[in-house]
């Protein structure tokens, strides 16, 4: 492939997917809605991105198109190259394509994907592994969300939006949660476990199978007599006394989250999660599982989990002093708020925390008000953002106020992105959290700086 066009080019799994077949010598083209510091990365690497929807700005003679679905089906750019016939894949297509020359690690659920991709990436690079990795957000160690490797592994995430992920058949796949999401795709939750149990049977002969201990029951009897007829080995973590990797004495110590891993008769202790949470514990072991399995050493694992500097966007500390911290992160369902809300308030126990949160999606709002509503009310103070419509047309009768609607705390505001910065600069600020998949990260600049200047 000799000239590639991307629609959508700044998506983060798109970026990763254009920034590998840039490094395979290809010319490589996009278009995206808007110019953001990563569009601005990738131009300044070697791409011509346009960012006016415009078929006459297509460059001619392409050798195949890859786009995201999240761009509309009345996207004029889309529906030309659709009526002129050119090759067109899904970028979930083109990422299982590329995985069929490799030996394929590829991380599944509705939480978790990046964070655990990202380690597994890290841990193996680390170990001199040379992997490839496509992941869905940008690695701290890396300054990108791709890594070019010449080794046998792959890592990818397997994206269930859309079904992404049944254009994957991986040696060792890894699932760690299958919470209610996506039902503007799916319709009901139960048509999503079915799309998972597809995927899961896809894992290859002789492969793994890297399971939270509490998804067991998600499987079902087809999907286990595939396994079994593979030759699949299953392997189930999780902080339950049943699981075949049981985690325990987790701790916070120095700012990071320490635990300890019982296997059958085997005990590890003082393991390291750089990323906060209980929940990136679960994260870590089940990278930890799947470094392990494709080849690497004990002590090759757990030193790369030491120096794991983490993702951006992923409980990542923009500004802390000696009186203030600030905390960015991507959640955007209420079990990655949970999550999220939850690390905060056991790594500054005894703090009041501020959170600012932007609901993703109209359909994810209208699904979710009551779960959002709950585990925001577990903030000290909540500060609500209009919906950020991302793909979706407005709902009637879906804002914000959905939410806010059903909260109990009555620290609670409804705001604009106009006014936001004013309603903080009224508030005494202890530990403050900026919460969602939109665009909230906007800003991430213009609050720290207010914070280093106060």
């Amino acid at each position: 492939m000799d000239k590639i066009y991307f629609i959508g080019i700044g998506g983060i799994g798109m970026s990763a997917i254009a920034r590998y077949m840039l490094a395979q010598g290809a010319e490589v083209y996009g278009y995206d809605k808007n110019k953001t510091s990563l569009t601005k990365k990738l131009e300044a690497e070697g791409m011509q991105i346009h960012y006016v929807d415009d078929p006459n700005l297509i460059p001619k003679e392409l050798d195949v198109v890859i786009y995201t679905p999240a761009i509309p089906d009345d996207h004029q750019e889309l529906k030309w190259l659709r009526e002129h016939n050119f090759k067109i894949m899904k970028r979930a297509e083109m990422l299982g394509e590329l995985s069929k020359s490799a030996k394929t690690i590829a991380v599944a659920g509705t939480h978790g994907k990046t964070s655990t991709s990202s380690t597994i990436a890290h841990v193996l690079t680390d170990a001199g592994y040379g992997v490839s990795a496509f992941i869905g957000g940008i690695m701290a160690n890396y300054s990108s969300n791709y890594i070019e490797g010449s080794g046998e592994w792959i890592v990818v995430e397997a994206d269930e939006f859309d079904r992404s992920f049944l254009w994957l058949q991986p040696n060792i796949t890894v699932v760690l949660s299958m919470d209610p999401d996506h039902l503007d795709i799916y319709g009901e939750h139960n048509a999503m476990l079915d799309s998972f149990n597809e995927f899961i049977s896809q894992t290859a002969k002789g492969g793994h199978l890297i399971l939270k201990y509490d998804l067991k029951d998600k499987l079902s009897q087809k999907t286990l007599d595939v396994l079994g007829n593979n030759e699949v080995e299953i392997t189930t973590f999780g902080y339950e006394s049943e699981s075949d990797v049981m985690i325990c004495k987790v701790e916070v110590r120095d700012g990071k989250f320490v635990f300890a891993l019982l296997q059958g008769d085997v005990f590890i202790r003082d393991l390291i999660s750089v990323m906060p949470g209980r929940h990136n514990v679960e994260n870590a072991t089940a990278a930890m599982m799947a470094c392990l399995f494709s080849g690497a050493t004990f002590q090759g694992v757990t030193a790369g989990l030491k120096s794991f500097k983490g993702i951006k966007r992923r409980f990542e500390k923009i500004y802390d002093s000696s009186d203030v911290t600030y905390i960015d992160d991507y959640a955007h369902h209420p079990t990655e708020l949970k999550a999220a809300i939850g690390a905060a308030k056991e790594l500054y126990a005894g703090r009041k925390i501020l959170g600012v949160f932007q609901p993703h999606l109209f359909s994810r709002t209208r699904d979710f008000a009551e779960g959002f509503a709950k585990e925001l009310d577990e903030l000290d103070d909540i500060v609500l953002l209009d919906i950020y419509p991302a793909r979706e047309k407005p709902i009637g009768g879906v804002t914000s106020e959905i939410i806010y609607r059903k909260m109990k705390n009555e620290n609670k505001l409804l705001a604009t992105k106009e006014s936001l910065m004013g309603i903080l600069k009224k508030k005494e600020i202890d530990v403050i959290m900026t919460l969602g998949a939109g665009d909230i990260d906007v800003f991430v600049t213009e609050i720290k700086s207010w914070l280093s200047e106060k």
